[in-house]
């Protein structure tokens, strides 16, 4: 458990930003922005909707939206069914 501590505080000192995305404690490089995210997730913007701290992204705003440190992020993809 200490050395995941460590590790954690390592990531924070290197520059690298804390966020929550799904509930799960993630690093990122600072400046990222939604579509950002999504894209390193391989996610189609149309198949996924973006909560950022409670708001949602509107689409035409994924590009524009940076992230924080310490923002909780949800990813919300869509699945087609019948």
């Amino acid at each position: 458990m200490e050395k995941t501590i460590y590790l954690l505080r390592m990531l924070s000192y290197a520059g690298f930003m804390e966020l929550s995305i799904n509930g799960k404690t993630e690093y990122a490089s600072p400046g990222l922005t939604v579509l950002e995210l999504l894209e390193q997730r391989d996610l189609k913007t149309q198949e996924v909707v973006v909560e950022r701290n409670l708001v949602l992204v509107p689409q035409d705003a994924l590009a524009a939206t940076r992230l924080e440190p310490g923002d909780v992020v949800e990813i919300l993809h869509f699945v087609g069914g019948g």
